[in-house]
């Protein structure tokens, strides 16, 4: 690792660092990436959320289709990357074999011909998405970049990580105020203590089906419970508990 690329390579970090939310870390990654190859005229990064993929961010709208599409054709080296090797370097996707469909569309609508995915990961068993970089040239990524974008991939795997655990403590915080906020007008209307009134939003939840977090904003935004609500002084209505019966 030279001098040079372990000087873009602190900038880089600190550029990241300084980002005020997720979405701008990403977007500010795909910005950056192109600096440490050879040659690379596009970037797209996709995630792992639960059971789906998806590219939240590109260097332009119609590769993150692209990049996207490769989850719902079943073929493609970013699939690749996440699911079977951790590094997939593709020479030509005019000739490569292993992907006709997909290869042909970025090849006839974006003029990519060379492409080079990393699967991220902070730990073994632990995979955020792909990092992917395409080049408009055949054989465009050489061995240094392979070596150098492992780097780069541990560096986006960080970022990433932390940009989803923010969104997550984000919403995890979102959640609760809400929750809390419901909970109080039905302790304060219907005379209930907090456990009491967390079995009332419980059970509504499982009623109507619907998560307690958006029961708890329909409360909230309405000021009413559903129909089959507590009642004055708590007494039981259509299964809701009264109080002092603990909630399934």
């Amino acid at each position: 690792m030279n001098d040079v690329f372990e000087r873009q390579l602190a900038d880089a970090v600190r550029e990241l660092d300084a980002q005020v939310d997720p979405p701008h870390t990403l977007q500010r990654l795909v910005e950056i990436t192109p600096e440490f190859f050879t040659a690379c005229d596009h970037v797209g990064i996709s995630v792992v959320e639960r059971d789906k993929i998806r590219t939240p961010v590109a260097t332009s709208e119609r590769l993150r289709e692209l990049d996207q599409a490769q989850y719902e054709l079943g073929e493609g080296p970013c699939r690749e990357a996440i699911r079977e090797h951790a590094t997939v370097l593709v020479d030509d996707l005019a000739t490569d074999p292993r992907w006709p469909s997909w290869g042909r569309a970025m090849v006839e609508e974006l003029g990519i011909r060379s492409s080079l995915s990393f699967r991220l990961f902070t730990r073994p068993d632990r995979t955020w998405g792909a990092l992917n970089v395409y080049a408009t040239q055949p054989r465009s990524f050489t061995d240094e970049d392979v070596l150098q974008g492992h780097t780069i991939a541990a560096m986006a795997a960080v970022a990433l990580a932390r940009s989803i655990n923010d969104e997550q403590l984000v919403r995890a915080i979102e959640t609760r105020t809400v929750i809390g906020q419901a909970m109080g007008m039905i302790m304060e209307r219907y005379a209930l203590d907090e456990d009491r009134a967390f079995d009332v939003l419980r059970r509504l939840s499982s009623q109507a089906n619907v998560k307690l977090r958006d029961l708890a904003a329909q409360v909230v935004a309405t000021r009413e419970l559903p129909e089959q609500g507590v009642p004055e002084q708590g007494v039981p209505e259509q299964g809701v508990p009264e109080q002092g019966v603990t909630a399934e």
